[in-house]
C-alpha cells in the first residue's frame, strides 16, 4: 500500500474541525474519521480526486467529504495532503492556503 503523510499544516488544518463544529459533538468525530478514510482510500488509486484550475495551476487534486476539502498531490510517493479546508471558504482563499503549502 501506498500510504500517505499530512503537511504539518494539514494536520492543524484536520485538529482544529471540532472546534468549528463543537468538541463535544459526536458528528465532529464523524467528520475527521471520514477525512481521513477518505485519505486511506485516495492513496490507492490517487488519481481520482477532481482538478481545480481555479484554485492551483499545479497539479493537485481535490476530494469532498462532508463541507471539507482535501488538496493533495497525487503524484507523490506517498500521497501527500497538502490541505483540509472547509468548501465554503472563498476561492481566493483557498488559493492562497494552497501558494503557501509546498
Amino acid at each position: 500500500m501506498r500510504g500517505f503523510i499530512l503537511h504539518a499544516e494539514a494536520f492543524d488544518d484536520i485538529d482544529e474541525i471540532p472546534a468549528h463544529i463543537a468538541d463535544d459533538d459526536p458528528a465532529a468525530d464523524r467528520v475527521v474519521t471520514a477525512i481521513f478514510d477518505r485519505i486511506r482510500a485516495m492513496a490507492q488509486p490517487p488519481h481520482q480526486g477532481y482538478r481545480r484550475p481555479n484554485l492551483t495551476s499545479r497539479p493537485l487534486r481535490f476530494a469532498l467529504v462532508y463541507e471539507y476539502v482535501i488538496a493533495y498531490a497525487p503524484d507523490k510517493s506517498p500521497l501527500r495532503v497538502l490541505a483540509v479546508f472547509h468548501g465554503r471558504r472563498r476561492p481566493r482563499v483557498m488559493a492562497a492556503i494552497l501558494r503557501g503549502r509546498e
